[in-house]
């Protein structure tokens, strides 16, 4: 039943006490059939929902039945007529609906209720995305979710939420305190923390994040701290230094590194990994390939000096995308998940975000008039300026100002004119159709407007301000 799965999933979500479903009649049920709605109760009972909404005349009859605040509509008409009276703020919203109702209506206007730049997140194409790499990967072999930097701009906890329920095995976080919100949020799957703070051991071991091990200094420290608390067999993942030299221990470091781990029980090793350096730059293949090798030895080693067996990985998107000999027992999927690859245009990926804002003013100024600070913005003939609702402040480069900045009102690009301010950008709207109040998308192109800017799509997504309100969607 697609509504249980749908409620399991909202069942996952925790960043908000108020959990309301909002449900339409069953096509064809009527109050008589007595099963259905038997196993509906049922399903509303073990959700934890808060409130519901029931819109239809056969659910309407059922109310009486239910424990929870229910409000009945007639009809989606009746609900929407009513929603500017109702308050949705710090809530978690179920839509289920049959096709006759058009409960897309009702999706529509509950985004209109939220901020005016928004960041659309559609978490059935990052669900796709998974499962797109998760094709290219032969039986056994695991995956880490990259969730570092806010998921990529798009989000924690409902990010997580949705990798937890489609079982990935590893989430991995680049901060403590990344990892602790989404303990907090109720994330139980490991958590791999890849920056661990001396300062943070507390923490670390309280919420039962793992840490990165990646020098001598932080492998001592926590050793110590752990003996002082009497802990043993805790988990950490052992960073090696493959050729990326970032951070992790030189293989030549291998007998060093051993003498330390043999001579010890309050650590284990659950996994040794290394990073790609060049995966997708082909005139680079020799030394991806001698990065893999260098792995391969240095964890066989490893694994015959301690005595028992770890995960070994070493394959981010990139890697996973190119070079199967990379995938060992792990891979790491980052920026593919949120759909862009840089290195296969033939994978199916889909965009998973979508930064819009509006149109907030129009003006028709002369040729002679200037725009925006400094008067940078120069106009040669007389102009339709739009003024929007993004600007530096919400993540939106000031580097895009002056005609560098692409965007698309309608289906049609537009240029920016003038510097991009704090709030605001301008846009030349001379040559479209255009009204104030108008959906604008700002990246129509999130990998030309990287390019444009000589920066990479990561920047931009990670750049977007938390003050930009994210909005999901799962259908």
């Amino acid at each position: 039943m697609a509504l249980q799965i749908a409620l399991d999933f909202l069942k996952q979500q925790k960043q908000h006490l108020r959990k309301i479903l909002i449900l339409s009649d069953i096509p064809g049920v009527q109050v008589k059939d007595e099963k259905t709605f038997g196993k509906l109760k049922r399903l509303i009972s073990e959700s934890g929902l808060t409130e519901l909404i029931f819109i239809g005349p056969v659910l309407g009859q059922l109310v009486s039945q239910f424990t929870l605040p229910i409000t009945n509509y007639a009809d989606t008409k009746s609900f929407l007529e009513d929603l500017k009276h109702i308050n949705y703020s710090d809530a978690t919203i179920l839509i289920k609906g049959a096709r006759d109702y058009h409960f897309e209506q009702i999706s529509k206007r509950l985004v209109a209720k939220s901020h005016d730049t928004t960041l659309e997140i559609n978490l059935n194409a990052l669900e796709h995305n998974l499962n797109v790499y998760r094709g290219l990967l032969p039986p056994g072999v695991k995956l880490m979710a990259m969730v570092k930097a806010f998921s990529y701009g798009s989000g924690s906890f409902e990010i997580a939420n949705l990798l937890q329920f489609n079982h990935v095995d590893y989430l991995t976080v680049a901060f403590t305190d990344e990892g602790v919100d989404l303990r907090n949020g109720g994330i139980t799957l490991p958590i791999v923390v890849m920056s661990p703070d001396e300062n943070a051991f507390d923490a670390i071991v309280q919420h039962r994040l793992e840490p990165e091990i990646y020098s001598f200094r932080i492998l001592n420290s926590f050793i110590r701290y752990l003996k002082q608390h009497d802990l043993k067999g805790f988990p950490v993942h052992i960073k090696v230094d493959t050729g990326m030299h970032r951070l992790g221990f030189m293989p030549e470091e291998i007998e060093a590194l051993l003498a330390i781990l043999k001579n010890q029980e309050v650590i284990r090793v659950q996994s040794v990994f290394s990073h790609l350096a060049s995966a997708g730059n082909v005139v680079d293949d020799k030394f991806t390939e001698n990065q893999i090798q260098l792995l391969d030895e240095f964890t066989a080693q490893l694994k015959q000096e301690l005595g028992y067996s770890f995960i070994r990985h070493i394959a981010a998107t990139s890697g996973i995308a190119l070079w199967p000999s990379a995938y060992f027992d792990m891979v790491r999927l980052g920026i593919g998940l949120y759909g862009i690859d840089l290195e296969r245009e033939d994978l199916p990926v889909k965009e998973v975000s979508v930064l819009k804002t509006n149109v907030t003013q129009i003006k028709q100024l002369s040729a002679t008039e200037t725009i925006g600070y400094n008067r940078a913005g120069v106009i040669h003939r007389p102009s339709r300026i739009a003024t929007i609702k993004i600007g530096y402040a919400d993540g939106y480069d000031r580097r895009f100002g002056n005609g560098v900045g692409k965007m698309s009102i309608n289906g049609q690009i537009v240029a920016t004119v003038g510097n991009i301010c704090m709030d605001m950008c301008m846009l030349d709207v001379t040559d479209i159709e255009v009204n104030e109040e108008d959906e604008v998308i700002v990246y129509p192109d999130i990998k030309e407007a990287a390019l444009a800017i000589g920066t990479i799509p990561y920047e931009l997504l990670v750049n977007i301000s938390q003050r930009v309100k994210r909005v999901y969607f799962y259908e």
